[in-house]
Protein backbone atom coordinates (compact mmCIF):
# COMPACT_ATOMS: atom_id res chain seq x y z
CA UNK A 1 0.00 0.00 0.00
CA UNK A 2 1.22 3.48 -1.12
CA UNK A 3 1.81 6.25 1.37
CA UNK A 4 -0.27 8.48 2.15
CA UNK A 5 -0.47 11.44 4.80
CA UNK A 6 -4.09 10.96 6.69
CA UNK A 7 -3.34 13.20 9.32
CA UNK A 8 -3.06 15.87 6.19
CA UNK A 9 -5.66 15.05 4.50
CA UNK A 10 -8.89 17.76 4.34
CA UNK A 11 -10.57 18.54 7.52
CA UNK A 12 -14.20 16.99 7.51
CA UNK A 13 -15.53 20.27 8.06
CA UNK A 14 -14.98 23.64 6.86
CA UNK A 15 -16.07 27.24 6.90
CA UNK A 16 -15.24 27.08 10.83
CA UNK A 17 -15.15 30.80 11.41
CA UNK A 18 -18.86 30.56 10.93
CA UNK A 19 -19.15 27.98 13.68
CA UNK A 20 -20.73 29.15 16.88
CA UNK A 21 -18.41 28.39 20.11
CA UNK A 22 -21.04 25.60 20.76
CA UNK A 23 -20.51 24.54 17.44
CA UNK A 24 -16.70 24.65 17.61
CA UNK A 25 -16.76 22.25 20.56
CA UNK A 26 -19.02 19.81 19.86
CA UNK A 27 -17.73 19.45 16.70
CA UNK A 28 -14.04 18.81 18.42
CA UNK A 29 -15.43 16.42 20.60
CA UNK A 30 -16.86 14.39 18.15
CA UNK A 31 -13.69 13.97 16.81
CA UNK A 32 -11.79 13.58 19.72
CA UNK A 33 -14.00 10.58 20.39
CA UNK A 34 -12.62 8.49 17.71
CA UNK A 35 -8.89 8.84 18.95
CA UNK A 36 -9.13 5.87 21.86
CA UNK A 37 -11.41 3.90 19.28
CA UNK A 38 -8.39 3.94 16.95
CA UNK A 39 -6.17 3.45 19.88
CA UNK A 40 -7.65 0.40 20.31
CA UNK A 41 -7.29 -0.84 16.88
CA UNK A 42 -3.31 -0.34 18.05
CA UNK A 43 -3.15 -2.71 20.93
CA UNK A 44 -1.41 -5.72 19.38
CA UNK A 45 1.38 -3.23 18.50
CA UNK A 46 1.75 -1.39 21.24
CA UNK A 47 2.07 -4.66 23.34
CA UNK A 48 4.76 -5.63 21.20
CA UNK A 49 6.81 -3.15 21.79
CA UNK A 50 5.70 -3.11 26.03
CA UNK A 51 7.19 -6.44 26.21
CA UNK A 52 10.62 -5.51 24.45
CA UNK A 53 10.42 -2.59 26.60
CA UNK A 54 10.44 -4.66 29.36
CA UNK A 55 12.40 -7.14 29.10
CA UNK A 56 15.31 -4.53 27.94
CA UNK A 57 14.88 -2.53 31.06
CA UNK A 58 14.60 -5.40 33.43
CA UNK A 59 18.33 -5.81 31.95
CA UNK A 60 20.01 -2.64 32.87
CA UNK A 61 18.96 -0.65 29.93
CA UNK A 62 17.10 2.75 29.08
CA UNK A 63 13.77 3.99 27.31
CA UNK A 64 14.59 6.74 25.31
CA UNK A 65 11.67 8.85 23.28
CA UNK A 66 12.55 11.04 20.70
CA UNK A 67 10.99 13.67 18.85
CA UNK A 68 10.42 17.37 17.24
CA UNK A 69 7.34 19.86 17.95
CA UNK A 70 4.29 18.29 19.90
CA UNK A 71 5.95 14.90 19.44
CA UNK A 72 8.78 15.80 21.22
CA UNK A 73 7.27 17.62 24.06
CA UNK A 74 4.79 14.71 24.77
CA UNK A 75 7.40 12.26 24.87
CA UNK A 76 9.59 14.91 27.74
CA UNK A 77 6.40 14.86 29.42
CA UNK A 78 5.73 11.32 29.65
CA UNK A 79 9.76 10.73 31.02
CA UNK A 80 9.51 13.22 33.15
CA UNK A 81 6.35 12.43 34.96
CA UNK A 82 8.10 8.88 35.66
CA UNK A 83 10.50 9.16 38.75
CA UNK A 84 7.54 11.51 40.65
CA UNK A 85 5.41 8.84 39.90
CA UNK A 86 7.24 5.85 40.18
CA UNK A 87 10.03 6.54 42.13
CA UNK A 88 12.33 5.46 39.40
CA UNK A 89 15.80 7.22 38.75
CA UNK A 90 15.87 10.13 35.88
CA UNK A 91 18.30 8.45 33.53
CA UNK A 92 15.60 5.62 33.02
CA UNK A 93 13.17 7.32 30.98
CA UNK A 94 14.57 10.46 28.31
CA UNK A 95 13.01 11.88 26.29
CA UNK A 96 14.82 14.12 23.55
CA UNK A 97 13.76 16.53 21.15
CA UNK A 98 14.57 18.41 17.99
CA UNK A 99 16.10 21.44 18.91
CA UNK A 100 17.29 20.77 22.51
CA UNK A 101 15.53 22.01 25.82
CA UNK A 102 14.88 25.22 24.58
CA UNK A 103 12.39 23.97 21.56
CA UNK A 104 10.09 22.93 24.93
CA UNK A 105 8.83 26.33 24.99
CA UNK A 106 9.75 27.62 21.81
CA UNK A 107 9.99 26.21 18.33
CA UNK A 108 13.34 25.73 17.02
CA UNK A 109 12.96 26.46 13.06
CA UNK A 110 13.87 23.73 10.92
CA UNK A 111 15.82 21.63 13.81
CA UNK A 112 13.41 18.54 12.69
CA UNK A 113 14.92 18.59 8.86
CA UNK A 114 18.15 17.68 10.43
CA UNK A 115 19.48 14.02 8.67
CA UNK A 116 22.55 13.93 11.83
CA UNK A 117 21.43 15.50 15.06
CA UNK A 118 19.34 12.79 16.34
CA UNK A 119 21.53 10.23 16.18
CA UNK A 120 24.22 13.26 18.07
CA UNK A 121 22.21 13.76 20.48
CA UNK A 122 21.07 10.14 21.43
CA UNK A 123 25.38 9.45 21.42
CA UNK A 124 25.34 12.32 24.19
CA UNK A 125 23.33 9.72 26.74
CA UNK A 126 25.86 7.11 25.57
CA UNK A 127 22.91 5.08 23.66
CA UNK A 128 23.86 1.41 23.40
CA UNK A 129 22.58 -2.10 22.76
CA UNK A 130 20.57 -2.53 26.37
CA UNK A 131 18.64 0.58 25.13
CA UNK A 132 15.10 1.31 23.50
CA UNK A 133 14.41 3.99 21.58
CA UNK A 134 10.69 5.06 20.47
CA UNK A 135 10.21 8.22 17.86
CA UNK A 136 7.70 10.11 17.60
CA UNK A 137 6.23 11.60 14.98
CA UNK A 138 2.10 11.99 14.13
CA UNK A 139 3.14 11.78 9.95
CA UNK A 140 6.05 9.79 10.16
CA UNK A 141 8.00 11.50 7.85
CA UNK A 142 10.44 13.88 10.13
CA UNK A 143 13.71 13.60 9.24
CA UNK A 144 15.25 14.30 12.95
CA UNK A 145 13.31 11.05 13.79
CA UNK A 146 13.76 8.62 11.03
CA UNK A 147 17.47 9.17 10.88
CA UNK A 148 18.24 8.58 14.45
CA UNK A 149 16.24 5.31 14.39
CA UNK A 150 18.27 4.57 10.87
CA UNK A 151 21.58 4.63 13.23
CA UNK A 152 19.77 2.86 16.19
CA UNK A 153 19.26 -0.20 13.55
CA UNK A 154 22.51 -0.01 12.42
CA UNK A 155 23.99 0.24 15.73
CA UNK A 156 21.81 -3.09 17.04
CA UNK A 157 19.67 -0.45 19.00
CA UNK A 158 16.00 -2.02 19.46
CA UNK A 159 13.64 0.90 17.59
CA UNK A 160 9.76 1.21 18.26
CA UNK A 161 7.89 4.35 17.26
CA UNK A 162 4.30 6.29 17.56
CA UNK A 163 2.94 7.38 14.24
CA UNK A 164 -0.55 8.26 13.21
CA UNK A 165 -0.01 7.26 9.32
CA UNK A 166 0.20 3.86 7.95
CA UNK A 167 3.27 2.65 6.33
CA UNK A 168 5.10 5.92 7.11
CA UNK A 169 8.55 6.05 6.51
CA UNK A 170 9.13 6.08 10.16
CA UNK A 171 7.07 2.91 10.33
CA UNK A 172 8.91 1.31 7.53
CA UNK A 173 11.96 1.98 9.90
CA UNK A 174 10.82 1.10 13.12
CA UNK A 175 11.34 -2.98 14.37
CA UNK A 176 8.38 -2.12 16.49
CA UNK A 177 5.94 0.54 14.84
CA UNK A 178 2.75 1.54 16.27
CA UNK A 179 0.22 3.09 13.81
CA UNK A 180 -3.06 4.50 15.37
CA UNK A 181 -4.73 6.23 12.21
CA UNK A 182 -6.78 9.16 13.76
CA UNK A 183 -7.88 10.34 10.31
CA UNK A 184 -7.87 14.36 9.23
CA UNK A 185 -7.47 16.80 12.15
CA UNK A 186 -10.85 19.50 12.86
CA UNK A 187 -8.32 22.21 11.70
CA UNK A 188 -6.45 20.48 8.69
CA UNK A 189 -3.09 19.28 8.77
CA UNK A 190 -2.88 20.66 13.23
CA UNK A 191 -1.41 17.06 14.13
CA UNK A 192 -1.39 18.73 17.87
CA UNK A 193 -5.13 17.53 18.17
CA UNK A 194 -6.41 14.17 17.52
CA UNK A 195 -2.87 13.09 16.55
CA UNK A 196 -1.34 14.27 19.78
CA UNK A 197 -3.80 13.25 21.82
CA UNK A 198 -3.75 9.34 20.55
CA UNK A 199 0.67 10.01 21.15
CA UNK A 200 -0.32 11.01 24.57
CA UNK A 201 -2.39 8.38 25.00
CA UNK A 202 -0.45 5.23 23.96
CA UNK A 203 2.72 7.29 25.48
CA UNK A 204 0.77 6.41 28.85
CA UNK A 205 0.06 2.91 27.81
CA UNK A 206 3.77 2.40 27.40
CA UNK A 207 4.86 4.06 30.48
CA UNK A 208 2.74 2.77 33.03
CA UNK A 209 2.40 -0.85 32.22
CA UNK A 210 6.04 -1.27 31.81
CA UNK A 211 6.10 0.21 35.01
CA UNK A 212 4.02 -2.02 36.34
CA UNK A 213 5.87 -5.27 35.20
CA UNK A 214 8.85 -3.68 36.79
CA UNK A 215 7.25 -3.81 40.40
CA UNK A 216 6.61 -0.33 40.58
CA UNK A 217 3.05 -0.74 41.36
CA UNK A 218 1.51 -2.72 44.50
CA UNK A 219 -2.56 -3.82 43.60
CA UNK A 220 -2.87 -0.27 42.17
CA UNK A 221 -0.75 1.76 44.37
CA UNK A 222 2.28 4.06 43.46
CA UNK A 223 3.98 2.46 46.52
CA UNK A 224 7.32 3.98 44.82
CA UNK A 225 6.41 7.51 44.44
CA UNK A 226 8.32 10.50 45.37
CA UNK A 227 7.04 12.10 48.43
CA UNK A 228 7.50 16.14 46.66
CA UNK A 229 4.22 17.76 47.86
CA UNK A 230 1.81 17.48 50.73
CA UNK A 231 -0.72 16.09 48.73
CA UNK A 232 1.19 12.91 47.84
CA UNK A 233 2.36 12.93 51.67
CA UNK A 234 -1.05 12.53 52.34
CA UNK A 235 -1.66 9.76 49.94
CA UNK A 236 1.12 7.56 51.02
CA UNK A 237 -0.09 7.98 54.40
CA UNK A 238 -3.44 6.83 53.27
CA UNK A 239 -2.04 3.64 51.63
CA UNK A 240 0.15 3.00 54.57
CA UNK A 241 -3.10 2.76 56.92
CA UNK A 242 -5.19 1.07 54.45
CA UNK A 243 -2.67 -1.68 53.66
CA UNK A 244 -0.97 -2.36 57.58
CA UNK A 245 -4.69 -1.15 59.26
CA UNK A 246 -3.10 1.23 61.56
CA UNK A 247 -3.59 4.39 62.46
CA UNK A 248 -2.53 7.66 60.96
CA UNK A 249 -0.34 8.55 63.69
CA UNK A 250 1.68 5.68 63.37
CA UNK A 251 1.52 5.36 59.44
CA UNK A 252 2.92 9.34 60.09
CA UNK A 253 6.10 7.57 62.15
CA UNK A 254 6.88 4.70 59.68
CA UNK A 255 6.63 6.96 56.37
CA UNK A 256 8.95 10.10 58.44
CA UNK A 257 11.48 6.98 58.92
CA UNK A 258 11.83 5.10 55.84
CA UNK A 259 10.80 8.32 53.34
CA UNK A 260 9.17 5.40 51.28
CA UNK A 261 5.48 3.97 50.82
CA UNK A 262 6.85 0.81 49.89
CA UNK A 263 9.79 0.86 52.59
CA UNK A 264 7.10 1.65 55.79
CA UNK A 265 5.15 -1.62 54.50
CA UNK A 266 7.88 -3.41 54.26
CA UNK A 267 9.61 -3.02 57.23
CA UNK A 268 6.32 -2.20 59.63
CA UNK A 269 6.59 -6.01 60.91
CA UNK A 270 10.31 -5.72 61.43
CA UNK A 271 10.45 -2.89 63.37
CA UNK A 272 8.51 -5.22 66.05
CA UNK A 273 4.71 -4.54 65.23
Amino acid sequence: MSFIKTTEKDSNYNHLEKMTVNELLLNINTEDKTVPLAVEKSLPQIEKLVDVVVSKLKSGGRLFYIGAGTSGRLGILDASECPPTFGVPHELVIGLIAGGDSAIRKAVEFAEDSTTQGWQDLLEHNINSKDVVIGIAASGTTPYVISALEQCNQNAIVTGCITCNHKSPLSNTAQFPIEVIVGPEFVTGSSRMKAGTAQKLVLNMISTSTMVKLGKVKGNKMVDMQLSNNKLVDRGLKMIMSELNISELKAQILLDKYKNVRSAIKNYKSDGN
